[in-house]
């Protein structure tokens, strides 16, 4: 079954410019500027009121009237970065070995590095280096925290299951190590 007509509506808030040209969606705001293509998606973008974006799909499936959700999803998320921003909270895990992290920022591609050592005692020293935009932090008032923030969910959130995929327990019973670096908390940076 084929639906005519599907449409999304977005508001844009005060302080927000919107710019689409070629399905590649340009947001800016008080935070900065992030762009986004969405050129593998077959929708169209309409401009009605200077305060909303219409995401229209004729003639679609289920599957492609889909992702008319999924692209609001995805612009919301992008306002809400050059607007709010995002943070996430690590903490490490451990029984025994206490895990040793250090941070260090990389002089030419100016990316952080996060160095994670003694991980159940190993001698290997793991290093993930942040997607692009993501500052790292060891909080100040939580012991055994770090704190991940940027503007762009997606590298943020890549870069916290990067550190946690980083510190997977091999060859060993996973529901008796249970140690490693987790995500606790998520939010934004300007809370309200």
């Amino acid at each position: 079954m084929l639906y005519i007509h599907s449409q999304e509506e977005i508001k844009i808030p005060e302080g927000v410019k919107v710019h689409i040209k070629t399905r590649t969606v340009t947001v800016e705001g008080p935070r900065g500027k992030l762009v986004k293509n969405l050129g593998h998606i077959a929708v169209s973008f309409s401009h009605p009121k200077p305060d909303t974006i219409n995401i229209e799909l004729h003639h679609g499936s289920r599957k492609s009237v889909a992702t008319l959700r999924t692209v609001k999803s995805l612009i919301n998320n992008l306002i809400i970065g050059v607007t709010k921003g995002y943070k996430y909270k690590m903490r490490y895990v451990y029984a025994h070995f206490p895990i040793n992290v250090n941070l260090d920022q990389n002089k030419e591609t100016e990316l952080y590095e996060v160095e994670i050592r003694n991980f159940l005692g190993e001698k290997i020293v793991r290093r993930v280096t942040m997607q692009p935009g993501v500052t790292v932090e060891v909080s100040k008032n939580m012991k055994d925290e770090l704190q991940l923030t940027g503007n762009s969910l997606e590298h943020v959130s890549q870069s916290a299951a990067d550190i946690q995929q980083a510190c997977r327990v091999r060859n060993k019973d996973i529901r008796k190590f249970l140690d490693g670096l987790y995500v606790s908390e998520r939010g934004n940076i300007l809370e309200e």
